[in-house]
């Protein structure tokens, strides 16, 4: 098989993480942080540290090579959600341009990182546009969805599209709700996390008709979140591979909807790391290399 930057569901061969000990780096930071950002309650480092392991041990199960970012101490909490500074590319990574000013920092201290480590970089998004990493879906190699919302901006759109005009054959920009607001966090990945690639898992009131009709005409089918089960993150689920799914535990409706649609589901608690910040699996990775 070939190897692809442009895939949310092909096998996970390398993903980007970083540690809580490295992101949340302490108590006392925690209780500096965590009201200024947003967070429902101040995680609690110790568990938090406990659940992060497990679930880098589920990551190990399949993922051959995971890579940690380093501490570095101008980044804040929310740092450990990997995915938003930055966008994997075959030509290279793009250095996103936080809509949340305090994350600001985050993109370059990774494009730093992962220099040494031999990714090269694409191209940046700068000046006035902004781009989150969880507002952009790929839906196969040649098609790319962005999410336009608080977080991300049409110039930065405008942007990103230049950068990878040679890599897309098809864009589509998909409007997002006001929902709680521009302190809030809603991505695009906040209402649809694809699974397969003809398969998502979706929170249907969320998703605008055209964006549906969309997909369904690409034959995508889904797998429905219920209102019960939004609140507590249902709808966010990484694909380690092809209906191999990682998932928040306390879902056991939208789990068994998975299973009934052939997916094997794998579930970590993580309401330190997860509930807290509003960050679920696809939050706090950055697949880099997947297998096409």
């Amino acid at each position: 098989m070939e190897s692809s930057h442009h895939s949310e569901y092909g096998k996970i061969e390398t993903i980007l993480i970083k540690r809580p000990e490295d992101a949340f780096v302490s108590r006392e930071n925690i209780d500096a942080q965590w009201q200024p950002l947003n967070y429902s309650a101040a995680p609690d480092f110790d568990k938090a540290v406990a659940e992060y392991d497990n679930f880098v041990s589920l990551l190990e199960r399949v993922v051959p090579d995971v890579l940690y970012l380093p501490r570095n101490d101008r980044l804040g909490l929310d740092s450990i959600y990997a995915r938003d500074a930055l966008i994997a590319t075959k030509k290279g990574i793009v250095l996103c341009n936080m809509g949340k000013e305090a994350r600001q920092g985050e993109p370059e201290a990774a494009a730093e990182y992962l220099a040494d480590e031999g990714f090269p970089k694409l191209g940046a998004i700068t000046g006035e546009g902004r781009l989150e990493g969880g507002d952009l879906i790929w839906l196969d190699d040649r098609t790319l969805a962005v999410g336009r919302g608080y977080r991300t901006n049409d110039e930065g759109i405008r942007q990103l599209a230049a950068l990878t005009a040679a890599l897309v054959d098809e864009l589509m920009v998909v409007p997002l709700p006001h929902w709680n607001g521009p302190a809030g966090v809603f991505h695009l990945m906040s209402m649809i996390s694809p699974v397969d690639a003809d398969l998502a898992v979706v929170y249907p009131r969320l998703l605008p008709i055209p964006f549906r009709e969309w997909l369904v005409g690409r034959g995508m089918k889904f797998v429905e979140v219920p209102d019960e089960e939004y609140p507590t993150m249902a709808c966010n689920v990484l694909a380690l591979a092809p209906r191999k799914c990682l998932m928040l535990s306390g879902n056991a409706l939208t789990k068994k909807r998975l299973e009934a649609a052939g997916a094997e589901v794998w579930e970590y608690d993580g309401f330190e790391i997860s509930r807290k910040g509003a960050g679920g699996p696809t939050c706090l990775t950055r697949p880099l290399i997947r297998l096409a």
